[in-house]
Parts: structure tokens; C-alpha cells; sequence
């Protein structure tokens, strides 16, 4: 498995579960705040779209896993 697919496996999970406890409708709502962190991480995904910068990529090299190039 190669880094950028753990990158989107780990931002989809992120997303997912941001969104489950910060939206009200959800059964494991805590608070809405929780919000905040699903725009960082699609914030983040839009920057690195363009940079080319991901901060997990680069925890990722540290363990051993490459990316595509």
C-alpha cells in the first residue's frame, strides 16, 4: 500500500467521523465544533491538491512507506 492511498483512507476517516459527532442529527453527536476539524482536513486536501505538501506523507517516510514517485 502506498502512501497517497493511506493518505485519502485516513482523511476519509477523518472526515466520516469529524462529521458524525459534530452533526446534530447523528446518534454520537457531541458538539458541533467537531465541525471545524472536517474543514481542516478538506482545507488541507485543497492545499496539498496544489503544493504537493502533505503533512501525513511526510509521517508516513518516516516509516518506511513511499509514495508513487
Amino acid at each position: 500500500m502506498n502512501a497517497e492511498r493511506i493518505v485519502r483512507i485516513v482523511a476519509g476517516s477523518f472526515v466520516m467521523l469529524s462529521l458524525a459527532l459534530g452533526a446534530e442529527a447523528s446518534p454520537i453527536f457531541v458538539n458541533s465544533y467537531f465541525l471545524f476539524f472536517t474543514a481542516f482536513v478538506g482545507l488541507n486536501l485543497f492545499q496539498s491538491g496544489f503544493t504537493q505538501i502533505c503533512p501525513l506523507t511526510g509521517i508516513l517516510a518516516k516509516f518506511g512507506i513511499r509514495g508513487n514517485c
